[in-house]
């Protein structure tokens, strides 16, 4: 049994990268944004903040992971090599897999890229 079918055919598989990318940027900057203005009102540190970021983006990175493997499967674990440019079912389903799957790894990196000044900044700045 499948909990998931092998073929999604749906456009929102091909956009779920770049909407978890999105989502994760929006809550990184403007977490830190509301804590920064609001630092001496709130009753935990900025090591808080960064800890549940850092959770986050794990969560936001193992969400791109899953849609990223779907759409390997769905591209049939790479033994269709591109162009998919017939204009049959079976070459939309290769094409929508294989663009999924470049979509979820810009967006990996992407989450990557916004995640990294967390490493790096350790107080509000004024």
């Amino acid at each position: 049994m499948r909990l998931i079918p092998k073929e999604v055919e749906t456009l929102w598989t091909l956009f779920t990268g770049p909407v978890v990318w999105a989502l994760h940027f929006l809550a990184c900057y403007i977490a830190a944004a509301v804590y920064c203005a609001k630092a001496s009102q709130v009753s935990f540190s900025f090591g808080t903040l960064r800890l549940s970021l850092f959770a986050m983006t794990a969560v936001a990175l193992a969400a791109i992971l899953v849609a990223a493997w779907l759409s390997w499967r769905q591209w049939g674990f790479g033994s269709g090599d591109p162009p998919h440019d017939a204009p049959t079912r079976q070459d939309r389903l290769l094409f929508q897999g294989f663009a999924t799957l470049l979509l979820s790894g810009l967006s990996f990196v992407a989450v990557i890229f916004v995640s990294v000044p967390l490493l790096f900044i350790e107080v509000c700045a004024r």
